[in-house]
Order: C-alpha cells, then structure tokens, then sequence
C-alpha cells in the first residue's frame, strides 16, 4: 500500500469542498472495503478524506418515509426496534450480510457504494475492465460461477454484492446527494448502473458527490416479507443467488408485491413484471413458479454459473412461500 494523506471533515460542506481540490482523493467512512482495495493495490488515493465526523448518522421517522444517514452503521439500522417493526426486509437483508463486526463498522453509505468482489477484479495481474478500462473481461472464458445471468455485457458480467441493497431497491427508496453543484434524490433503481461499454462506473454519482441520505416510503410491506440468500456457507458469504420478497396480502388476495434478487447482476434486479403478474392473484404455489419463470426471462449464464438457471426461479418461489406463510 504507498503512503497516503487522510484529514477529517466535519460537514457534507466541508467534505464536499475538500474533495473538490484534489484529483487522488476519497471519503472514508468504515472502510471496510476501500482499505481492502488500497491492500490490493485496485485503488491508491493520494488523500483520505474522514467523513465520520459528519452528522449523517440519525434514523429519523418523519412523515410518509424514514430517512436513513448515510453514516449510519448496518448495524445500528438493523437492529432499531422501529425499522424492524416497519421496515423489516431491511433489517433481514442487513443482518443476512457479511459479519457482526463489519456490520458494526459498516456505513449504509458505504454499503451502497462497495465494489464486486470479482476475483479478476482484485487480481492486479489479470485483465479487468472495470479496475483497467479496455483490458478485458477475465471472467467472460474464465471462472464465472458467481457472477452475472442478467445485464451483463461482452465489457463485464461482475456482479454487485450488496444485501441491503436489494431490499432497498425492494422498497423503492430514495438516494440523496450532495455535491459542488448543489443536492439532488436519486431512485435507488436507479442509482447503480449496468456495466454497458463503462463498467468502471458502478453509479450515477457525479464527480466529488457525496451519499447524505436514502429515504423510505411508508408501504404496507411488514408481514408477508422475506429475504432469502443462497450461498457456500451460512455466514460471512456473499450471495450465489438471493431474493427480496415484500407482499401486501388481504384475504389470500395478493394486492401488491415488490420483488428483487441479488447476486445475478451488475445492480440490485427489480423483477418488476413478475410483481405486476402477481397483483390481484390468489395465493398458490402455480402462481410463485408462474411468477418465477416471468422474473427469469433474459436470463444468460457463462459456463460455471449455469447453475443459477435453475437455482434463480427455485429460490423466488422459495422466498414468495416462505413470505406468504407468515
């Protein structure tokens, strides 16, 4: 890891403001990724800018939504007793991610904006276009067993490896930013990108843009909900396949559905013409595989992960079951 410089911000001004002055620089929250990077040599900032100073750690319950401080810990949101009365597939998706320690130094923001944890990726000696633009997809051809069957492209078939972002993109949240140009809300469906011809851009932030905040709408989606991850071993995995199930049910009727699946492409994968399919059916078993195989359409594997042809549809009948039943 070369040397480096870190100065402490205490504003989203201030943190703003310093990033704007330097052409090597990024924030630093928990750091439970970007030090792993920087070991790795994927990235090598020439300034660290501390944003835990800053006041965006609070869970604040306001009208119509909750607003969540980017610089809150996954485990501080995941353990508020209002989140998991109100919001519970979020609190199911941040406690199914990595550890309790990291959850504990883990920012929501952080959580956002962590990379794929693609092998070729962190392999400085293979080729990667996302880490080295133009140099090739190693994994297209090579071990791809985790990666992508929906999205992907001949530049990169990574995948991102977020729980908690599947729920969110579930739950129609929204991504506030601020920035040299002023703030704005991004959809959160909309606020990761799919590699395209660019896959070193995993976002929509603009240059120097920091995460403030995601917002939550108030929805009806705190019985009937599940989020299941399948992966190698039952902790500290990242997900082959998972899926984010949040279902509004009055008198065996399904009267709304959100649902999302992770582990299967670049961005969090909104499955949104199966919810539509299963508005207004009846609960039953032939409606999740009908609603399954609708979510699977477009799906494409890469040799090692043809598994998860199979695996995706089981899993999303799984997880409407499992939501259903309670």
């Amino acid at each position: 890891m070369k040397n480096f410089q870190i100065i402490r911000a205490l504003s989203s001004k201030s943190a703003v403001s310093s990033i704007a002055k330097e052409n090597s620089a990024m924030f630093i929250a928990g750091g439970t990724n970007l030090v792993d990077l920087m070991k790795k040599n994927v990235v090598a900032p020439d300034k660290l800018i501390d944003i835990n100073g800053v006041d965006l750690k609070k869970i604040e319950f306001l009208t119509g939504k909750v607003s969540i401080g980017a610089l809150a810990k996954n485990s501080q949101v995941a353990e508020d007793k209002v989140i998991k009365e109100k919001y519970p597939l979020l609190a199911l998706a941040l406690a199914a991610g990595a550890s309790q320690q990291i959850r504990h130094m883990a920012s929501v923001g952080g959580n956002m904006l962590q990379r794929t944890r693609c092998s070729y990726f962190y392999n400085t000696d293979m080729p990667c276009n996302k880490r080295v633009p133009k140099s090739g997809c190693g994994a297209i051809g090579g071990s791809n067993r985790m990666h992508a069957i929906f999205g992907a492209s001949d530049s990169c078939i990574a995948v991102h490896p977020s729980d908690m972002c599947i729920a969110l993109a579930a739950l129609e949240a929204t991504v506030l930013v601020e920035g040299p140009k002023g703030k704005r809300e991004i959809k959160f469906t909309d606020f990761h990108r799919l590699p395209g011809n660019t896959p070193e851009k995993d976002n929509t932030l603009l240059e120097k843009e920091i995460i403030t905040s995601i917002e939550i709408p108030t929805n009806n989606f705190t019985k009937n909900i599940h989020y299941l991850k399948v992966r190698d071993r039952s902790s500290y995995a990242f997900a082959l396949v998972s899926v984010a199930v949040g279902l509004d049910i009055q008198n065996n009727t399904i009267q709304d559905a959100r649902l999302a699946m992770g582990g299967v492409a670049h961005k969090p994968w909104r499955l949104t013409e199966a919810e539509e399919f299963l508005k207004g059916k009846t609960v039953s078993e032939a409606t999740f595989k009908k609603a399954a195989d609708l979510a699977m359409k477009g799906a494409r594997s890469y040799g090692d992960n043809d598994f998860k042809l199979t695996l995706g549809p089981n899993a999303i009948t799984e997880a409407l079951t499992i939501a259903a039943s309670k």
